[in-house]
């Protein structure tokens, strides 16, 4: 195998970085930074494989990696409550889902995204009614197998919104249906899961990057609640509500993930899901380490790299998957924060750096995100 130093030969070079949240997806970000490297090194073969945790780009990173894969588009009930055109993705058949696999992202259903800025959320009324329909769709079209990424949620409804969608019934004390969001938490005195629809025959994998349980100091309230609107007034309530709901379903909120996408794993756990660690679920689907097996450098990247990045985020497990396969690893960040260790990759390069400033960065990523494909190519 040729190293980063055959400055002179052809080498393959895989593109596998997460979405720049806020800034720009993650299959956008690959095509930036291939861009870039193809200017200085024209003769190099590019493999785009953009990737995801889970959350927002999970959708595109199957798309981009899997021939034959098909947006189905569907319209849904908004975290607000209002029509959301969105879609779920289609992957062809395998042995192991012999009519195919559907892939609901919660971000273009129900997340937090479409409700834009910050005084626009809703952190009582806000559900996850949408993300349930979309499944609803996928299991409609007689698919075998449903992968579900649950990042980036506008909510902490327990996932009552989704349950209901798919056939349960969430009631108060009078028999009559609680309000939609956290704000009807406090009233349930019944779930009906009769008439929940069955899981698909393949079942149900569930994409998350967080192991959080759902009630707790470290559950959906007390630590997802603050980006979602919720105060520390209204935390302990909602918290109490999660608690009441867990005593009603039965399943164990302790079970890691429980607390992901404001109590929608816990849901998922008791409709029978299975919740794994959401880029390394994503990485095998795409085929990640086949590629990079085949490559000579590898460039993965995310917004923000700081201390955290080292623990289950994107470019920590491309780098693994890349040092076990002896191929050099690349970085491209938003932000690389100060003290951050970046000595395990080959070169890095920083978008803030290039453009002087993080409001630069963030208002043309896919420029700055061209420029650091292009240095990193010439740094060897």
């Amino acid at each position: 195998m040729s190293g980063p130093d055959d400055c002179g030969d052809v080498r393959t070079v895989v593109v596998a970085v997460d979405s720049f949240k806020g800034s720009i997806a993650a299959d956008a970000a690959a095509d930036a930074v291939a861009a870039g490297w193809s200017a200085a090194r024209p003769g190099d073969v590019i493999v785009r494989r953009p990737m995801a945790d889970g959350g927002e780009g999970t959708i595109a990173a199957f798309a981009a990696a899997v021939p034959g894969a098909g947006l189905v588009p569907v319209t849904v009930d908004g975290p607000d409550g209002e029509p959301v055109s969105a879609h779920w993705l289609h992957l062809p058949p395998t042995p192991e889902a012999p009519e195919g696999t559907g892939v609901v992202e919660l971000a273009g259903t129900s997340g937090i995204e479409l409700l834009g800025a910050r005084p626009r959320l809703r952190p009582f009324d806000a559900d996850t009614r949408g993300f349930g329909q979309a499944i609803s769709a996928a299991l409609d079209h007689g698919v075998s197998r449903l992968v579900l990424g649950i990042g980036s949620s506008a909510s902490t409804d327990a996932g009552i919104g989704m349950l209901t969608a798919l056939g349960a019934r969430v009631l108060d004390a009078g028999g009559a249906p609680v309000a939609p969001g956290a704000r009807g938490l406090a009233d349930v005195a019944e779930i009906d899961l009769s008439d929940l629809v069955p899981l698909p025959p393949g079942g149900v994998r569930v994409l998350s990057d967080v192991t959080n349980p759902l009630t707790g100091p470290r559950g959906a309230a007390a630590v997802f609640g603050p980006q979602k609107g919720l105060t520390a007034i209204d935390i302990p309530p909602v918290d109490a509500a999660l608690a009441r709901v867990a005593e009603l379903l039965g399943c164990d909120p302790e079970a890691p993930g429980s607390g992901a996408a404001g109590g929608t794993g816990y849901a998922l756990r008791v409709w029978g899901g299975d919740l794994v660690a959401g880029a390394g679920e994503v990485a095998e689907l795409i085929g990640l380490a086949d590629a990079i097996a085949r490559a000579e450098v590898v460039v993965t990247g995310e917004g923000s790299f700081d201390g955290q990045s080292a623990h289950g985020k994107v470019p920590s497990l491309v780098r693994h998957l890349a040092t076990a396969a002896g191929v050099p690893t690349m970085l491209v960040a938003g932000r690389i924060a100060p003290g951050a260790d970046t000595t395990a990759f080959a070169a890095s390069a920083s978008l803030t750096g290039l453009a002087g400033s993080p409001e630069a960065a963030m208002a043309e990523p896919a420029t700055w995100l061209t420029r650091a494909g292009a240095a990193l190519a010439g740094s060897r």
